[in-house]
């Protein structure tokens, strides 16, 4: 696959070492970044695996509460169906938000500070 981007430099500076990597994986800074990840995306994650276990079991067992008309042939298996779309778009947007707003500066920080541009 071509991209417009050059290959990496060979004469850049050197990669930073193992006790480096495992400095910065120690610091208070890199666990703030850790912590803000996982405080928004595992809460997330179980809350949508819930709603689609949820919209699974009801398609499974409760066959005439989904079959229910809301309005005209849409009925409630449909309404959820496509609200699993919806949640899905809208939790892709609300993390690219997140992580543009929160994750992205602290770890380009880190990223520099370890390139040496700190």
């Amino acid at each position: 696959m071509a991209t417009d981007a050059p290959p990496p430099s060979k004469t850049g500076s050197p990669l930073p070492s193992t006790e480096e990597f495992t400095a910065v994986q120690a610091s208070a800074e890199f666990a703030e970044l850790r912590r803000s990840h996982r405080s928004f995306a595992f809460p997330l994650t179980v809350g949508f695996i819930v709603w689609y276990l949820l919209y699974v079991l009801l398609s499974n067992y409760a066959g005439d509460f989904m079959g229910t008309k809301l309005f005209g042939n849409i009925n409630v298996a449909l309404a959820l169906g496509l609200g699993q779309f919806l949640t899905t778009f809208l939790i892709a947007w609300w993390y690219s938000r997140h992580a543009a707003t929160r994750l992205d500066p602290k770890a380009e920080a880190i990223k520099s500070r370890m390139e040496g541009g700190a």
